[in-house]
């Protein structure tokens, strides 16, 4: 191992040669973002019917973590902490709707440019609508390819996708909801022929192949998958469920409901094109300096006709999406780097998707803007010594009342409602939040209640919302 000056620190990176003087060249990045993937979809974090091998080689040949969460537990809110390394206290966008990331919101992409990095971005996005100040390609990236609109999103065959900022005829036809939130961008197609995940898989391909080469410029690719995330018009448009696949595969002859043959398929499926991805890295020559990150945007959903209790797919957690339990918010992640992090080893480091801007700013050489909410977990994946948070934070404005929800230790506080008392359990000894042990704690209550009163700032948008 050989130590580098980066950012404000030192970080150890393996080199190509034990005698060499020269700086290690900066790894490729690449993170992987699955949708609605739950703790418990994956054969390596204990997934015992759907199969998952080539994401399970990814744990085997690098580190997995048991305690990573979420930026929420919906969509924008979500990747916007992981793009700009804040906390939904602090973030610009808390929750679904229809607001840009503005000019001075600084992304992980804008940092790796500053690094020297070409940057891309394939699949959903979901954080600046065509010709808003959020749209990726005003937001750092270089490249983009798939869909703006969250909404859009839904839909696995829509008639176009966007390169840039150019719109991608596709050859399905699509009908749309008369009315609600979904009659301009969601819908259901009566035509299917391009399937939006496989073609993201071909960009993701084509991205890696184009920045290759020999050369000194690394590459940072954010392949935003939406699998598995339902099509929630379709049932209400054509009558017919949302998880949408071009086929069952392997589970097509299984007794089960047609939506959890199709929520299968479409994790095996996400799973074969991620197998593929990494054989392409193989075949370049640039495997050893590429490091993968895999995740969820939050927890396992209940749409399109999906049952998370089917395969048990928040595994031990309480909880599924739009919860801020710990089946809303804790999520997989694995990280791989040959030759830096050692395969087959699992973390307990209790991390967020507001720590991945440092963690890649600092093994890019760069600093992190001031005042983010994160903390780099580049020395966890090195075997380094780490330092950690003293609090998670998490807020939510959908349904009645504001939720609220804070890690500290092996503490969790959840606040259901402001108009209720917040629950405090021990994840120690109870991870299904089960046991609400609130009132024989109260010195544990009023530390975290403290801490609440300073977590947030204001927001135009996302204020705190009482019954």
């Amino acid at each position: 191992m050989k130590s580098i000056g980066v950012g404000a620190g030192t970080l150890s990176l393996s080199c190509a040669s034990p005698d060499t003087a020269s700086p290690a060249k900066k790894p490729n990045i690449i993170f992987i973002l699955a949708d609605d993937l739950g703790y418990g979809d994956l054969g390596c974090y204990g997934q015992t019917v759907i199969r998952t091998p080539n994401i399970d080689r990814l744990a085997a040949e690098g580190m997995r973590f048991t305690d990573h969460y979420a930026g929420s537990t919906v969509c924008a809110p979500s990747r916007c902490c992981l793009m700009t390394g804040l906390h939904t206290g602090h973030a610009y966008v808390r929750g679904n709707a229809l607001v840009p990331l503005r000019p001075e919101d600084t992304t992980i992409a804008e940092i790796l440019k500053q690094a020297g990095y070409t940057t891309g971005l394939v699949g959903k996005w979901g954080l600046g609508e065509n010709d808003s100040s959020g749209i990726p390609n005003r937001k750092g990236f270089d490249y983009f390819f798939g869909y703006l609109s969250q909404v859009h999103a839904h839909n696995y065959y829509p008639e176009f996708l966007w390169r840039n900022q150019e719109k991608v005829p596709l050859r399905n036809e699509v009908r749309r909801p008369e009315t609600g939130y979904a009659r301009e961008k969601g819908g259901a197609a009566t035509k299917r022929i391009d399937y939006s995940h496989d073609l993201c898989t071909a960009e993701s391909m084509d991205f890696i192949s184009r920045n290759s080469g020999t050369g000194e410029k690394p590459f940072f690719l954010y392949a935003a998958y939406t699998a598995p995330h339902a099509n929630n018009e379709a049932e209400g448009v054509l009558g017919v469920h949302g998880m949408e696949v071009p086929d069952y595969g392997e589970y097509a002859d299984k007794d089960w409901p047609e939506p959890q043959k199709g929520h299968a398929a479409m994790i095996s499926r996400l799973d074969r094109d991620i197998g593929a991805l990494m054989d392409k890295l193989q075949a370049l020559g640039i495997d050893d300096n590429t490091l993968v990150i895999f995740s969820s945007d939050n927890g396992p959903h209940k749409e399109g006709g999906a049952d998370p209790e089917f395969f048990g797919s928040g595994g031990p957690l309480k909880g599924i999406k739009r919860d801020l339990y710990e089946g809303g918010i804790r999520v997989p992640m694995i990280a791989r780097w040959p030759g830096n992090i050692a395969p087959g080893t699992v973390s307990s480091h209790v991390s967020s998707f507001w720590d991945f801007l440092p963690t890649a700013a600092e093994i890019a050489g760069v600093q992190p803007p001031a005042g983010i909410d994160g903390i780099s977990y580049a020395p966890e994946l090195l075997g380094e010594s780490q330092t950690g948070h003293e609090f998670l934070y998490w807020e939510f404005h959908e349904g009645r009342e504001s939720k609220q929800a804070v890690r500290m230790g092996n503490w969790k506080y959840v606040r259901t409602r402001l108009s209720q008392p917040g629950e405090l359990y021990d994840l120690a000894v109870d991870i299904g939040e089960t046991d609400n042990i609130a009132a024989d704690h109260p010195d544990i209550v009023r530390k975290i209640e403290t801490y609440i009163e300073t977590a947030r700032t204001e927001s135009e948008h996302w204020g705190l919302r009482p019954s």
